[in-house]
């Protein structure tokens, strides 16, 4: 039987002991999902310390197999992570987790029944995107100034951002054969779904440059197809460019993001064209930027108006 990774934290926040009775069911429910759904590496890592925390604890209560999960146990490893202060929205999350794995032993002919059916997540808090205003994200562009390699790049990097509404991950997988010379882009999102987003004039005009005059130095003798690489020619990862995001913007990569989708509503887009261009499967997600205008149009109300 093999054991669960060193690094993840049981929970009491120490190192787990050698994994016990659930190491092989989990390990084939995740590899289930891996094939099946095609998520991403980070989000079956999520399922798997959700999970194995869960099992732990049910372990602690008695429980000696998927079959002696019931209820109570879920009812009892809620209290305790509330006991513990996890947000919200976390404990929603691990629910959600806990009730796919079961259901998919309902699939199997493990259990009869789920008994994670019916426990309400916790409502989260719906927090609004933090939006530059339209002035800021220009002035933020343009201050990027400077003919050197470093500064053509993350000025491409910046206006590419803002133009698309990109995900940093979607950013990192940019290659040379599907960027340059182009007016769109073509971007696997997440569970490889495809779509297409124009790219501006100003955002081609500054990959064309770091391509021209600043990639080519960057690059050195490394063979590479990406197109963002570094000072030694490494293409940059998503861990890479959001720090360099932060050190030159003072902000991260999502902040683009949904200053991307504010300022389109905000100058008249439509939401569905929005939730396209976000590469967002339900419209609901889209529709938290609605809350955003309308603060920035009661906002510039009470600013104007003469009587507001």
């Amino acid at each position: 039987m093999s054991t669960m990774p060193a690094t993840s934290k049981d929970f009491t926040g120490h190192e787990p002991d050698p994994a016990g009775w659930w190491d092989d069911d989990l390990a084939a429910y995740l590899s289930r999902l891996e094939s099946q759904r095609g998520l991403s590496e980070h989000t079956v890592a999520a399922y798997r310390g959700d999970l194995s925390q869960f099992f732990r604890h049910a372990e602690s209560l008695g429980i000696d197999s998927a079959a002696g999960i019931d209820r109570t146990s879920i009812r009892m490893f809620l209290a305790h992570l509330d006991g513990e202060g996890y947000a919200r929205r976390s404990v929603a999350r691990k629910i959600s987790s806990i009730r796919a794995f079961l259901s998919d032993a309902v699939r199997r002919g493990v259990l009869s029944a789920n008994p994670a059916d019916g426990i309400a997540r916790p409502k989260s808090r719906r927090t609004l995107p933090k939006a530059l205003t339209q002035r800021a994200a220009t002035s933020l562009l343009e201050a990027i100034e400077g003919d050197d390699p470093k500064s053509l790049r993350d000025r491409a990097v910046l206006e590419t951002l803002y133009a698309t509404g990109l995900r940093v991950s979607e950013l990192a997988s940019l290659t040379m054969d599907g960027t340059v010379g182009l007016d769109r882009l073509v971007v696997a999102g997440k569970g490889g779904r495809h779509r297409v987003i124009p790219l501006g004039a100003e955002a081609r005009i500054a990959i064309e440059r770091y391509v021209r005059a600043g990639r080519p130095l960057l690059l050195g003798e490394r063979p590479t197809d990406a197109l963002w690489v570094g000072a030694r020619g490494v293409p940059m990862s998503p861990r890479t460019l959001r720090r360099m995001v932060r050190d030159r913007a003072g902000t991260f990569p999502h902040a683009l993001r949904h200053s991307f989708a504010t300022h389109l509503l905000e100058r008249g887009a439509d939401l569905t064209s929005v939730q396209q261009l976000l590469g967002h499967v339900e419209l609901g997600t889209t529709q938290v930027y609605t809350s955003v205008t309308r603060h920035h149009m009661r906002a510039t109300y009470e600013r104007s108006h003469p009587r507001a």
